[in-house]
């Protein structure tokens, strides 16, 4: 992969449809699809039709694409499969498991367009276009003199109407013959051919650098094509579409109307033929109402006959046909006749049989049941008869509407009498036939030969779905009248495949064909109303012919995701938009904004990002054909400064030749027969036929669209629209990096200078930076001209209208500004410009660079960045003078850091810093940071930076002033050492960002952020174990939970280890002064075990430490950790507060199996790991009674403190804390003081405490005292606690092991029994549990169970106990996660079957989205929402009590996973790859979960169903390690 290479990550989630969500890619890109959280551990295929290299495409032909997995099996987190993309056009992809399709979308992949002799790349944001109404070109060898005008105006490329022959109504979209050249491009002397049109295009493209498109109509023919009458199956006839027959019928009324109303027939009814006024249009209203509706009672098309099916029924009634069908009773409703005659309709007989049903056969019994019918069929034909009432109030609405468009409206044609020519409404259908009686052409209706010749004509419908086709059956758009009709062509039915109309579908084909040979694009003309499947077909056709074919359509869907809809189906290219629909300045300016480029100051974006939705690429035009005259609807003057604000838009432009000219009217594409004038650059301005840089605006143009080509080329695509007053508006183009900008200042004209008041004062403007130039500034003016006259035989502009123009001046030289005063500020110029002659219609445009010393240091800046990314390169400057540290690569100084200090440089949460004197950065007005190291503002920046969210908080911290910097270069320099250096490097790279203009600040902020954070990624993850450094994304983020938790206080929180110790790092200490240790730690969770006493606790460690360290191969440090602890042991625990080992608390009974379980792990793990047994331990409290000893005064072997450990378990341990009362824990009563735990010799079960004290991991101690649970422990799960029997089970049998190696001296603990020394050998122990662990810890399916001693206590079966022997019974049968740690450990005293079926009843009852439920759901005190705030009555929630009756807690997920793989691998492979399936997908959510969180950790718990618990550690060291062991154990 290139260093430039741009990737696009696409994920993907369950059930998501983005069909209408555009994806915009440009060929050469890489688009990698990879799984979302929910489709995480599924069998999921990727499937699309974008063709495989040297293949064409077939839309419906999918290929799979094939996953790639770089860092191996463990997770999903890295897996995709991509595309490279080379290829323009729309593709589709879908993703499913099997049949199953889980969602799908499309991508659009842009064209590249070439130009030139050299075949060089334009750009889509270069395109500068001209639109030309093809039949006003006259003869095509004119056509190089006519089209020169876009040659000289600057254009690059030139748009077509259709170059075929048109219809009778010469309309320019109206096409007679789709495949025939216009015969009138030909003269007498010379036939050209479509030949011709192609080279002519070519010599454009390569002489004049003019890339030229044409317009597509698929969606209708004119009304007179000869084919048309000889396949008049193309069309929506009477005879393939009878539901139109009504809708015909009113229409010949409506006709016959008109000719009436013509021959002055209705005048005494008050409708002359002229129209022009209220009392004729509500003439026409009562005519319509009166006479012609009554007339032709279209109601009969839609009802029955009441008296011939009343018969029916009365014939099956008689003959006793009667088949009484079971089941719900159907509604009689009428069936529509499909050939629609009046009366035609009829009902089901059968359902009207067994809904009226006689008492009898009796006569008078059928003939009350038949009046019965009788009635219902007369409420069902009315109910037709008021939907058509509906319909038909409907149409004469629209055709008044009509008629006050087109015959009194100002903005209308003012059409004037009515007449054939002109009739009353446009006609919907073609009438080929000589005039006749509407009687007479009613008959024809139903004669298939003349009916196939009534063709619907095509239209458009005002608010509609373009995605309905209103010609269909279940449309009434005919009907009603709704149809904005255009008389002259035939609406086209192609059916949903070439099989339902092969003639149609040839046809068109090969008119797509034609066009994309000779023309480089298409505009696809009526494209909303084009059926999709049709546009797709033909599209596909032309791109097999060119496939870099450029695509532009105009949508008037009103909706963007409907427009998103038909660009991802088509893959166009970009969508027309129009300045002209801007009502005034700040909506045009407005409109700059939404279509195209990036705000100025933007962040430098990532080669690899996730693809993001975006809005289709716009094709801006100043005006299109379509638009009402700007002279008429504005003003002549704003034509110059419209169009400037059109060039600066970060998107292709356009406009339509003649809005140049300043030609006064709309160039109408029905009725203009002149042709454009010819260039002539000597012409006089008033020369009919010809234009030169003199006329109209063109002279702005040719600069405008220099410019605007200019700032695409270059690269300014960052864009800024500013508002400078109501008809001011001032563009910034920016490129980002060289940092020059184009600042485009225009005044616009929207209201005619000459008769409305603009202010005098123009309201001074600020620019920051130095104007090196004015590249332009012009007006419009008058200037002394013949009056305008509509000329003849050309189509001409006001002569009077020019525009002055200079270009490439300097400041001082400007005749529109007054003065610019410059202001220095510290590292940039602004300057105040103050103008005197920017009138309405002028425009002036300034060439901005930075201060030249910001100019410099941004150069400096970027040459230190390209150690980065080469991205920078553009623009930078070698420093010979720079700071010597910065001569030194970054890299080369990360690899000095150790881990430890990577915890201070990326973490370190508020209460760390506290304590060291500091905290976190606060940013004003919004928060602190949550961490004072780098990962405090890279997840902050991770956010801000895809959205460009430059208004965010920490933006304006940075612009605002250089504290942000300063917190970071000094937290590190005070520190000194490896991080001091870190500190001057960051000072010294801050030195130049202080230098840049303030808006620079955030974006080169964070590329230094972001270089300087990955590369400590890199070299973190290098001190690392090969399981992280070739591991995936999520096993690399969660390694770095590792540097997160471990770390080195200002106090050392660990006690001191022995001298003879090798390996142990010191320090001097700021205190003190004096050498002492500073070994790391490991913090139990953040924020609020990170410091302090409260910082490092045994049991948390000890879950950990594996994890954490072990598996990231910490190895040292672990070792040392280990060997701390084992200093403190005493009464033969380790403490579970440590407190530097002075103030430990031995209150527990599971640390020392946790700390055992390390020891072994440290031995398996770690290369010749069992030298561990050997090191030194120096005892802190050698005997219970001893004080505290210093480090070294009595030292012991390893394995002398472990096999302590277990001679004290096996002897008996019970001893009252020290200190015991309400100084050491205000909330415990008295006897939760005593500590107790023993091994029951008969089971082997290590079991003790009591009910007022809680020595396992659930460990909430009771605090109310208003609802009585102060002192009482929640879970005090006394007796023998599983997990730590299957601890002491796995201890027993590694040592057991160890001594059988020779590794470990004890092969037996000895204790005193009645006052005699007992061996009990750790085989014999090993054995005595493994035979009664299942006996006494599973619930058995069987109810005569005798090993049951408590069987009404039974309320899950197939489980495992959480406890045995606890004082109060029942909790041992309670169903808690517990038992999965014991399988993990000790997975041999399970049998596999039974232990399946115990984690899928935890599977079903306790699995969460992120953790395990601690209860089961189904318990009488499960409440799974904790709250430490709540005081309240309820005993089992107040103050927290159900911290372990219901919360999710995330570590012992971990578990749960490992037993399900461990057993899952005995049960066959198939259960086996089930299992991976749930383990990916439950990780897939921690992945999710670790990516948004802000702390970049996992939480101690959840509460119910995986929601936010505002009461727990955001990130926890054992939630983070036993995660990591599952993706290990993978």
């Amino acid at each position: 992969m290139g260093p430039s290479m741009q990737i696009r990550v696409l994920l993907l989630n369950d059930m998501e449809k983005l069909d209408r969500t555009l994806f915009r890619l440009e060929q050469g890109y890489e688009l990698q699809f990879r799984l979302g959280p929910t489709l995480q551990g599924k069998t999921v295929n990727v499937y699309t039709n974008y063709p495989s290299p040297g293949e064409k495409l077939n839309r419906r032909a999918f290929r799979t694409l094939e996953w790639i997995n770089p860092a191996g099996r463990e997770d999903d987190s890295d897996k995709f499969c991509k595309l490279d993309l080379t290829v323009a056009g729309s593709y589709e992809y879908h993703f499913g498991s099997g049949e199953v399709k889980h969602g799908g979308g499309y991508i659009v992949v842009d064209p590249v367009l070439r130009v030139g002799a050299d075949n060089r790349v334009l750009p889509l944001d270069c395109i500068s276009i001209q639109t030309y109404l093809s039949k006003c070109l006259g003869p095509l060898d004119e056509w190089p003199d006519r089209l020169r005008v876009a040659k000289e105006s600057g254009y690059n490329m030139i748009h077509f109407t259709p170059l075929q022959t048109l219809g009778l109504s010469r309309s320019c979209y109206s096409l007679a013959d789709q495949l025939e050249l216009n015969p009138d491009f030909s003269s007498k002397e010379k036939q050209f051919s479509w030949t011709d049109v192609g080279k002519l295009v070519d010599k454009l493209k390569t002489e004049w650098n003019i890339i030229c498109i044409t317009d597509v109509v698929y969606n209708h023919t004119a009304a007179n094509s000869k084919w048309l009458m000889e396949h008049p199956e193309c069309g929506y006839n009477l005879v393939n579409s009878p539901h139109l027959k009504p809708a015909w019928l009113l229409d010949r009324a409506l006709w016959h109307l008109t000719c009436d109303v013509a021959d002055g027939k209705y005048k005494d009814k008050g409708l002359p033929a002229l129209i022009e006024n209220d009392e004729h249009l509500n003439a026409i209203r009562r005519i319509i109402w009166e006479d012609v509706y009554p007339r032709i009672k279209l109601w009969q098309f839609y009802q029955v006959n009441v008296e011939e099916t009343v018969e029916q029924f009365r014939n099956q009634l008689v003959k006793g046909n009667r088949n009484i069908v079971s089941g719900p009773k159907k509604t009689l409703k009428i069936i529509q006749d499909p050939m629609y005659r009046r009366f035609g309709s009829t009902v089901d007989m059968n359902i009207a049989l067994e809904t009226f049903i006689p008492n009898s056969n009796e006569p008078s019994a059928i003939l009350d049941c038949c009046n019965w019918f009788h009635k219902r069929l007369e409420d069902l034909n009315g109910a037709c008869y008021k939907q058509l009432h509906y319909h038909q109030e409907q149409a004469v609405n629209c055709v008044l509407g009509n008629v006050v468009y087109e015959r009194l409206a100002d903005h209308g044609p003012k059409l004037g009498p009515v007449t054939r020519k002109d009739p009353l409404v446009t006609r919907y259908f073609t009438y080929r036939f000589d005039e006749m009686s509407l009687e007479q052409e009613e008959q024809l209706m139903h004669q298939s030969d003349k009916a196939c010749h009534f063709l619907a004509h095509n239209g458009w419908v005002m608010a509609d779905d373009p995605l309905r086709n209103f010609a269909e059956p279940g449309s009434d758009v005919y009907m009603r009248r709704e149809l904005i009709c255009w008389g002259d062509s035939v609406k086209l039915r192609y059916g949903n495949s070439p099989e339902d109309c092969p003639y149609l579908w040839a046809h068109m084909k090969k008119y797509t064909e034609i066009t994309a040979k000779y023309f480089c694009g298409v505009r696809l003309d009526n494209c909303h109303s084009t059926p999709l499947h049709v546009a797709e077909y033909l599209l596909d056709h032309a791109r097999v012919i060119r496939p870099d074919l450029y695509v532009v359509a105009e949508l008037f869907t009103g909706s963007e995701e409907l427009d998103n809809f038909f660009v991802t189906k088509l893959g166009i290219s970009s969508l027309v938009r129009e300045a002209m629909s801007a009502s005034n300045s700040r909506e045009e300016g407005r409109l700059v904004y939404r279509f195209g480029g990036n705000p100025v100051g933007s962040f430098f974006q990532p080669c690899l990002r996730p693809l993001v939705p975006s809005i289709a690429h716009a094709l801006f035009m100043d005006f299109t054909h379509d638009n009402e005259c700007p002279i008429q609807l504005r003003s002549m003057y704003d034509s110059l400064p419209s169009s400037a604000i059109v060039s600066m838009a970060c998107c292709a432009t356009g406009s339509t030749r003649g809005y140049d000219e300043l030609v006064p009217h709309q160039i109408s594409v029905v009725k203009e027969e002149r042709f454009y004038p010819k260039w002539n650059p000597k012409a006089q301005a008033s020369s009919p036929g010809e234009v030169n840089l003199q006329s109209g605006i063109i002279a702005g143009k040719v600069a405008l669209n220099k410019l605007h080509q200019e700032l695409a080329a270059k690269g300014f695509g960052q864009v800024y629209v500013d508002q400078v007053d109501e008809d001011i508006v001032a563009v910034t183009r920016h490129c980002p990096s060289s940092h020059q900008s184009v600042v485009a200042v225009s005044r616009t004209a929207f209201r005619n200078p000459k008769t409305s008041f603009y202010r005098s004062d123009v309201p001074p403007m600020c620019i920051p930076g130095k104007i090196e130039e004015v590249v332009l500034e012009a007006r419009t003016v008058e200037r002394a001209a013949v009056p305008y006259r509509k000329d003849e035989k050309s189509i001409n502009g006001l002569p009077e209208g020019t525009v002055e123009i200079t270009e490439h001046i300097q400041l001082k030289d400007s005749k529109v500004v007054k003065q610019a005063v410059t202001a220095k500020g510290p590292y940039e110029f602004v300057q105040e410009i103050e103008f005197e002659h920017l009138t309405p219609g002028s425009v002036i445009v300034f060439r901005v660079s930075l201060d030249p010393e910001a100019q410099q240091y941004v150069g400096l800046l970027r040459n230190q960045l390209t150690q980065f990314s080469p991205h920078f390169k553009s623009g930078s400057l070698p420093d010979s003078n720079a700071d010597p540290i910065l001569k030194t690569p970054f890299t080369a100084i990360a690899s000095t850091l150790s881990l430890a200090d990577m915890n201070v440089l990326l973490f370190r949460c508020n209460e760390e810093e506290q304590e060291d004197g500091g905290g976190c950065y606060n940013i004003p007005s919004w928060t602190a940071l949550k961490y004072a190291g780098l990962q405090g503002l890279t997840t902050v920046m991770a956010d801000i930076r895809p959205k460009n969210d430059l208004g965010h908080p920490l933006c304006d911290n940075l612009r605002s002033g250089d504290w942000m910097m300063e917190y970071i270069s000094n937290r590190l320099i005070t520190r000194g050492g490896a991080l001091g250096e870190v500190g001057k490097w960051f000072q010294a790279m801050f030195t130049y960002l202080k230098h840049l203009p303030r808006y620079l600040i955030p974006c080169y902020f964070d590329a230094i952020l972001i270089g300087v954070y990955t590369s400590l990624l890199d070299a973190t993850w290098k001190q690392m174990s090969s399981f992280v450094q070739n591991g995936s994304t999520f096993v690399k983020h969660l390694a770095m939970g590792s540097v997160q938790m471990c770390g080195v206080g200002r106090f050392p929180a660990l006690p001191p280890l022995s001298p003879e110790l090798q390996g142990v790092p010191y320090r001097i200490s700021n205190i003190s002064k004096e050498k002492e240790q500073c070994c790391v730690s490991l913090a139990a969770g953040l924020p609020h075990f990170s410091c302090g006493i409260f910082r490092c606790w045994g049991r948390d460690t000890f879950i950990a430490l594996r994890g954490l360290m072990l598996v990231t191969g910490r190895h040292l440090e672990a070792r040392n950790i280990i060997l701390a602890f084992a200093g403190t042991l005493r009464h033969g625990l380790i403490p579970n507060l440590l407190g530097q080992g002075i103030y430990a608390r031995y209150n527990c009974r599971d640390a020392v199996w946790w700390w055992l379980q390390c020891i072994q792990d440290y031995c398996n793990i770690v290369p010749n790991g069992t030298d561990i047994l050997k090191c030194p331990v120096s005892r802190m409290y050698p005997t219970d009674n001893s004080d505290p000893l210093p480090a070294g005064t009595v030292n012991q072997p390893l394995y002398d403190v472990i096999h302590e450990a277990m001679q004290r378990h096996m002897q008996g341990i019970e001893f009252r804390e020290r200190n015991a009362g309400s100084q050491l824990d205000r909330h415990m009563r008295d006897e939760g003081f005593n500590v107790s735990a023993a091994v029951d010799s008969a089971t082997g079960f290590v079991f003790g405490g009591n009910r007022y004290n809680c020595g396992t991991w659930m460990d909430k101690m009771g605090e109310s005292e208003r609802a009585r649970n102060r002192g009482i422990p929640a879970t005090p799960r006394d007796g023998s606690a599983v997990e730590i029997v299957g601890l002491s089970k796995s201890a027993v049998r590694w040592l057991a092991q160890l001594h059988q190696k020779m590794l470990f001296p004890y092969a037996a603990v000895t204790v005193m029994r009645d006052g005699k020394r007992v061996n009990v050998p750790y085989q014999e122990w090993n054995k005595t549990i493994q035979d009664n662990f299942e006996k006494s810890f599973y619930v058995s399916r069987d109810l005569s169970d005798p090993n049951e001693k408590h069987p009404k206590l039974v309320h899950k079966r197939g489980i495992y106990k959480d406890s045995y022997g606890a004082s109060s019974p029942w909790c041992d049968y309670q169903l808690r996660p517990n038992f999965t740690i014991a399988m993990v450990v000790a997975p041999e005293l399970f049998t596999p079957e039974r232990a399946w079926q115990a984690l899928d009843m935890a599977e079903k009852k306790l699995l969460g989205p992120l953790g395990m439920k601690t209860l089961d759901p189904d318990d009488m005190v499960y409440c799974g929402v904790y709250n430490n705030d709540l005081d309240n009555d309820n005993y089992n929630v107040t103050k927290g009590f159900n911290y372990h009756q219901g919360p999710e807690w995330l570590w012992p997920v971990g578990y749960f996973l490992r037993a399900k793989l461990y057993f899952a691998r005995k049960l066959g492979t198939e259960v086996y790859n089930n299992t991976m399936k749930l383990v990916k997908n439950v990780l897939s959510r921690h992945y999710v979960h670790l990516e948004r969180s802000s702390w970049k950790g996992l939480p101690e718990l959840t509460n119910e169903n995986g929601q936010y618990c505002p009461f727990s550690c955001e990130s926890q060291a054992w939630s983070i390690a036993t995660v990591l062991e599952v993706l290990h154990d993978l």
